[in-house]
């Protein structure tokens, strides 16, 4: 499995990284047929609250991409919604098989 994060126009710490990294490697043992994941952060109006953007793609072979958008007050807490999303949608396509 292969974890792509992309931190646009800003720096991203190791700790977010590591954040991250741990909670797809979860997704990944939870749905082994997981070959990519997409991450790509972004901050929106950054005077305002609730301005952390995480796009989540997940790919699957078996399946089509898996999408999911979420804004927060912090990146942790956007893509955990995001992972939530995307979980749901993974599980609806393992039912209809």
């Amino acid at each position: 499995m292969d974890v792509r994060i992309q931190a646009i126009h800003f720096e991203i710490a190791d700790r977010l990284v590591e954040f991250i990294n741990k909670k797809a490697d979860k997704l990944a043992h939870r749905y082994p047929s997981i070959s990519t994941i997409d991450v790509n952060l972004k901050v929106v109006k950054p005077e305002t609250a609730m301005n952390k953007e995480v796009v989540l793609r997940v790919n699957t072979p078996d399946a089509p991409e898996q999408v999911a958008t979420k804004v927060a007050d912090s990146f942790e807490e956007a893509y955990d919604l995001a992972l939530e999303a995307v979980q749901r949608q993974l599980e609806k396509n393992k039912e209809k098989k």
